[in-house]
């Protein structure tokens, strides 16, 4: 259980606390509600490129890492869809210098073409090395164009295109980052060997001097409920073909989310598992396959991904696949199945909330979706899942109408 302490400054800045005397260490994660579905169709990719920006140098900071280095920390950053993360690690006596730099970069960033230039050079060549020059690179764009018609999650975090990065201007960035870089659009957690009152006071000093912002947060389209199969292929200089299958799944608040996030499990989460099991042990149809969910905060996807072995086509693996998830629609499932499947996911909550870490990156997340206590409440969702929920939301879900198809085909024939 983790004791979630709550402090919110007048600027609109909620902080979240849980003190961890078990460690000599100091995690200050921030999570900032903005992600590439707030991004305009015509520039996409400006989440991840603040992800950079933002090391770039602030107001008062010319140098973000050298700061954290010297006092003995480490820091990271990430961006998804929905949020962008950042996070440092400090030992005890030094954490002031983390609230130090993570309120000035709040304050504002030392914008500069120079700047700009550097960074958008990073996240093109980033693009270029993972989506243009990667084999299957641009298999994310392509199922998601299928998948969404209307909802920005219609393309990756990455961006849409090359161009939207390159074209971006100064002041387009500028814009963006006032825009969304406010502290009441942020969440600041902060865990380990610190007390609450100290967390209050730093917040307080560094903190509360930035103005809150006018965050104006987009209208995002609802993307209409797909009703038939969507078929795409495409011929590619890979080495072998691919098969990607996206369904689409409930959105992240939902009480179905449990449920779809255990079934993807069921399907492809260790040797025992369906698709595992019996389409790459028994029958040999597949090499490798996959399947996970996005866990997006709107609608997300499950997605299927395999690699045929040679002379299984696609066509034949994608049947092989269908009768597969036709088995969890029509045949109760084993209690016993879905007990190991818990068990690994209490193991897996049990061990992760031992770091204090992952506790302030948990707490902000779940802070900014709803309330950082629903941390507290994971496990116990999972354990309620039952047979026949599983059931129910496989008939939700794999049906043709709510599925998108991607054939990716070897030139190498």
């Amino acid at each position: 259980m983790i004791h979630v302490n709550r402090h919110t400054l007048p600027n609109g800045l909620r902080i979240v606390h849980n003190e961890d005397r078990s460690t000599q260490m100091v995690a200050i994660n921030v999570v900032y509600d903005v992600g590439a579905r707030d991004e305009a169709p015509t520039r996409t990719g400006f989440a991840h490129l603040f992800e950079h920006l933002m090391f770039g140098g602030s107001v008062n900071i010319p140098d973000y890492d050298a700061p954290v280095q010297d006092a003995g920390g480490e820091n990271n950053a990430w961006t998804t869809n929905d949020l962008t993360n950042y996070y440092l690690t400090l030992p005890k006596q030094n954490a002031e210098v983390g609230f130090w730099l993570e309120s000035d970069r709040m304050l504002g960033l030392a914008f500069s073409q120079q700047s700009l230039d550097i960074q958008r050079g990073v996240v093109m060549e980033e693009f270029k090395q993972r989506h243009i020059n990667q084999p299957y690179g641009d298999a994310s764009h392509l199922v998601r164009s299928m998948a969404y018609t209307v909802h920005p999650y219609r393309w990756p975090t990455i961006g849409l295109e090359l161009s939207h990065i390159a074209e971006a201007t100064l002041e387009e960035v500028k814009e963006f980052y006032y825009r969304f870089y406010a502290p009441n659009n942020a969440v600041l957690a902060v865990t380990g060997n610190i007390p609450f009152d100290e967390v209050v006071r730093l917040a307080e000093k560094w903190f509360a001097p930035i103005p809150a912002r006018q965050v104006q947060k987009p209208i995002l389209p609802q993307e209409p409920e797909q009703t038939v199969i969507r078929r795409m292929e495409v011929e590619r200089n890979v080495p072998v073909d691919a098969l990607y299958m996206v369904f689409h799944t409930c959105n992240r608040l939902h009480p179905d989310y449990y449920a779809t996030d255990m079934l993807s499990d069921l399907l492809a989460n260790g040797g025992s598992s369906r698709l595992i099991a019996r389409l790459v042990k028994e029958r040999q149809v597949f090499s490798q396959i996959d399947a996970y969910i996005t866990g997006s905060t709107d609608a997300g996807l499950l997605q299927i991904t395999g690699k045929p072995v040679q002379g299984v086509t696609l066509q034949q693996a994608e049947e092989a696949v269908w009768k597969e998830l036709e088995a969890f629609r029509c045949t109760l499932l084993d209690t016993q199945e879905l007990e190991k499947v818990k068990n690994r996911y209490e193991a897996e909550y049990t061990f992760k909330s031992t770091n204090f870490l992952n506790n302030a990156v948990n707490m902000a997340y779940f802070e900014l979706l709803s309330q950082a206590e629903d941390v507290n409440e994971e496990t116990t969702r999972y354990r309620a899942v039952t047979p026949n929920d599983i059931c129910r939301v496989a008939t939700l879900l794999f049906r043709p109408e709510n599925c998108s198809i991607l054939y990716y085909k070897s030139s190498f024939k």
